[in-house]
């Protein structure tokens, strides 16, 4: 009788491990799936914004190109202004000579001439001042209209390029949202799948110990029925033995679970450079000392206009380094760092300004502002020359 009822308590016990659902690795693998498509989507808006990118860091070598040209043909405007002046001046002064000469007219000029040779030579002068006369007024005419046929070329060619760049920064901002919601829904299902993996390793393990009860209870019940076929010595001292073993191999699995608990960790930090202090106050005095000039498309004259790229160009050569001209440039060289230290370089994608030190920088914003001192905005990184 004793026999059956162990029996049945094994079978009982067994067939609660059949009937046990498992429902975790089905649950993993489609979340795996999940995730893998959101990576996917990721993957490809990620190769959309760096074609964004490129495309950002291409259009500003056209803008500084073209503040350049601007910044040439003000020059030049400012010398056509001078050469209209002096030519308005010249011929007033000519018609003054042509129509004054005294209290006589140039008529009277005329009627008053001595012989025929006489007035043809006054006619013939008259003729040649005023035909120069018309040959600068039309100089002038020309001059004028060239002056304002070439403002309005270069003002629209940098209207439309600055365009294109608001146009090219919102494709920019859109894409990275769009990438930061999807890297949220792939950080999720991580989540979902560490969840799922270890509720799956708890289930394993409740089926484990389930089935070590189970043999556990199948190993007494076959010592008991053992035992009443022997004598009660022998059966109390078979009893004594398998309990001493049971108790050994206890004391191994203990130690073989001790064993794997231990485990050991590292961590990695960012690069935090080493570079002298010194030549990074330098590199901010200098940026500083620009502060209130006015931004410049194309601008690398300190003091009198520069654009973003063109002040940490500056204030780097002051501390006698030599660094790209473009954001693109700068923002792609020196050594990367994750902890800034005053005179690195805060990048963006299309734009670039000077760690000043407790979340600050100095940068040239944009045109129609000055350059100034703001907090380090959004999520850029930053580069280290020195």
């Amino acid at each position: 009788m004793r026999k059956f009822g162990a029996r049945l308590l094994a079978a009982i016990v067994a067939g609660s491990l059949i009937v046990t659902p498992v429902m975790a690795a089905p649950s993993i693998d489609e979340l795996k799936e999940d995730k893998a498509e959101k990576q996917s989507e990721v993957n490809s808006l990620q190769e959309e914004l760096t074609q964004i990118l490129s495309k950002i860091n291409g259009l500003e070598e056209d803008l500084v190109k073209k503040g350049e040209e601007i910044i040439q043909a003000t020059d030049d405007l400012a010398a056509a202004e001078v050469r209209e002046r002096e030519q308005y001046e010249a011929m007033k002064l000519r018609i003054k000579y042509m129509y004054e000469e005294g209290d006589t007219t140039a008529l009277e000029s005329l009627v008053t001439a001595e012989n025929f040779s006489d007035l043809v030579n006054k006619a013939e002068y008259v003729q040649n001042v005023h035909d120069y006369d018309r040959d600068q007024l039309q100089e002038y005419v020309e001059t004028k209209n060239e002056i304002s046929e070439l403002k309005a070329t270069l003002e629209e060619d940098q209207k439309k390029l600055e365009s294109l760049q608001v146009e090219y920064e919102d494709q920019k901002d859109v894409l990275n949202t769009t990438i930061e919601e999807k890297r949220a829904e792939v950080a999720d299902l991580d989540g979902q799948i560490q969840a799922a993996v270890e509720a799956a390793a708890r289930e394993a393990e409740e089926r484990r110990r389930q089935e070590e009860e189970a043999r556990q209870a199948a190993a007494a019940a076959n010592n008991n029925n053992s035992g009443n076929r022997n004598n009660g010595n022998n059966s109390n001292n078979s009893n004594n033995s398998q309990a001493t073993g049971g108790s050994g191999n206890q004391s191994s699995n203990n130690s073989g679970s001790s064993g794997n608990s231990s485990s050991s960790s590292s961590s990695n930090s960012g690069y935090t450079g080493s570079g002298n202090a010194s030549v990074g106050m330098t590199i901010v005095g200098a940026a500083r000392s620009q502060i209130g000039v006015p931004y410049v498309w194309g601008g690398t004259k300190p003091g009198s206009g520069l654009d973003c790229s063109g002040l940490t160009q500056y204030a780097h050569r002051a501390a006698g380094i030599s660094i790209g001209r473009t954001s693109g440039e700068q923002g792609g060289g020196g050594v990367p760092v994750s902890s800034p230290m005053p005179g690195d370089i805060v990048c963006y994608s299309g734009h670039v300004g000077i760690y000043t030190g407790g979340g600050m920088m100095v940068h040239a914003p944009q045109p129609g502002q000055n350059v100034k001192e703001v907090a380090v905005y959004g999520s850029p990184w930053y580069r280290r020359y020195w």
